[in-house]
């Protein structure tokens, strides 16, 4: 058996279904971020134009990482190299001026990035790099320590920026991918409980934190307060009905809800849109989630099988929970809507990680004639 990447027999149903997640974005974009826009920067078009520029660049991104007959990704020194880089960039957020009070992002030569976006693909394809080739000694506690000091690492300068929801969500999918890379359940007790510590000193140190918590627990005790934004966001998806108000047509985006273009956009799909829309949404993650997991699951070596499994996870996962938060289910996270929300880094990032998954497709197995 050999591996043969054929050209052009990539996943055509997840590529076409990734530009239908990439255009309602950015329509959704537009029609929820128009007015702030033009109040804030005095261009109706300025959120609109940058998340064009970011789709167009992320999906030039793509189409070059899945036209590379070389398996780059899983290349050891290349995923230590990325893996490294990408750590030092984390760090280097942090002297750089803060945004909101926070230092999450590098800015150079007028770009600015957000290096916790790449770290969860970065950390997937090392944890997989790892995982495979220690397959043998991977629940030896020596293998262990590397893997583990890795992603504590990462979760640690994530959460100093701070950004507690996007480190505990590193440590969530990272925890799947060692459990599907081998690792046996009691061996995560011990990290579990470290991390368990970690997350709750943080927590406890930032009252909005516990605000947040406060605010899904009981919504009823400070509905114009700790529990604003998901009462807004509820009422905007209620307010949609069944076909919505009308594309544009949104009075909650009106300084109503907070975040309506980013963190909260699927509220206002929810409100223009309606049900029909909502329900249009979590289909296309659906179908992404089926054909990511098909990818996986003829993958030609384990190495593919767990990138794809991680990629497609972290992406169906980072949805749950933003769509959890907006209907209620779970408290605020600032976990953007993949592909839709605003954000430049993440959707450049989403789509290099469709790029690999579109890459891995078109690797098969072929039985090599001995003629």
């Amino acid at each position: 058996m050999m591996e043969v990447f054929k050209k052009y027999s990539f996943d055509k149903i997840l590529l076409v279904n990734t530009l239908f997640l990439l255009i309602l974005g950015i329509i959704m974009v537009f029609s929820s971020s128009a007015i702030l826009a033009g109040e804030k920067y005095h261009q109706s078009f300025y959120f609109l134009t940058q998340q064009i520029i970011a789709a167009v660049f992320g999906s030039i991104l793509m189409v070059a990482i899945a036209s590379i007959r070389s398996p780059f990704f899983t290349l050891t020194k290349l995923v230590y190299l990325a893996t490294g880089t990408t750590f030092l960039l984390l760090l280097l957020c942090l002297v750089m001026p803060p945004v909101a009070n926070t230092h999450r992002w590098v800015q150079l030569f007028g770009v600015r990035f957000q290096p916790s976006e790449l770290a969860k693909i970065v950390l997937i394809l090392f944890l997989a790099n790892y995982c495979s080739r220690k397959a043998d000694t991977i629940n030896h506690w020596k293998t262990l320590l590397i893997p583990v000091g890795v992603v504590m690492s990462f979760v640690l300068a994530i959460l100093v920026e701070p950004d507690y929801s996007t480190a505990a969500f590193i440590f969530l999918i990272s925890s799947i991918m060692l459990y599907l890379g081998g690792v046996k359940l009691k061996h995560f007790i011990i990290p579990g409980l470290i991390a368990l510590i970690i997350f709750g000193v943080f927590l406890f140190s930032a009252d909005y934190r516990l605000n947040r918590v406060h605010g899904f627990l009981a919504p009823e005790k400070d509905p114009l307060g700790k529990a604003f934004q998901v009462r807004q966001s509820k009422l905007a998806v209620g307010a949609g009905g069944l076909l919505g108000v009308s594309l544009g047509a949104s009075t909650q985006k009106l300084y109503f809800l907070p975040c309506a273009h980013t963190d909260f956009i699927f509220a206002i799909i929810g409100e223009e849109i309606g049900l029909v829309g909502t329900m249009f949404t979590v289909i296309l993650f659906l179908v992404f989630l089926f054909r990511g997991l098909k990818i996986a699951d003829r993958s030609s070596n384990n190495n593919y099988r767990l990138i794809a499994y991680g990629l497609t996870l972290s992406i169906i996962i980072q949805a749950l929970l933003n769509i959890s938060v907006v209907l209620g289910l779970g408290p605020a996270t600032g976990i953007p809507l993949p592909f839709i929300s605003f954000g430049r880094s993440a959707l450049v990032c989403n789509l290099i990680a469709v790029g690999i998954l579109l890459n891995i497709s078109q690797r098969k197995l072929e039985v090599k004639s001995t003629l």
